[in-house]
């Protein structure tokens, strides 16, 4: 992973209600998907590689074989929270985000 330059508060961890997602603005214009799930935080992109759509933080949060997995509102692909690799289609992915809490408040990285 190359070196972050920008970590991007996105709201308090508090905030974020467990199995939904909230959509955020990189400085850099990306959208990212946030999800709090069983105790984790992850992000992702929020644009849906199939469609093109940036809708990923309205997905359906779930399990898959104990994998924390987002389906996609459009055709509902699976995303895994961790890797971003598509379930279905494992050559295609979104990109994930390192993120970190200070203070109770959540930051998203991006180079």
């Amino acid at each position: 992973m190359t070196a972050l330059s920008t970590w991007t508060p996105v709201c308090a961890v508090a905030d974020l209600v467990p199995g939904r997602g909230v959509a955020a603005l990189l400085p850099s214009g990306e959208q990212v998907a946030v999800f709090a799930v069983a105790g984790d935080v992850h992000a992702v992109s929020n644009v849906d590689p199939f469609t093109g759509a940036a809708v990923l933080s309205r997905g359906i949060v779930g399990d898959l074989g104990g994998v924390a997995v987002v389906a996609s509102p459009m055709h509902k692909q699976h995303f895994d929270l961790r890797t971003g690799a598509c379930v279905e289609d494992p050559a295609t992915s979104v990109r994930v985000y390192p993120v970190r809490v200070a203070d109770g408040v959540l930051a998203v990285g991006s180079p």
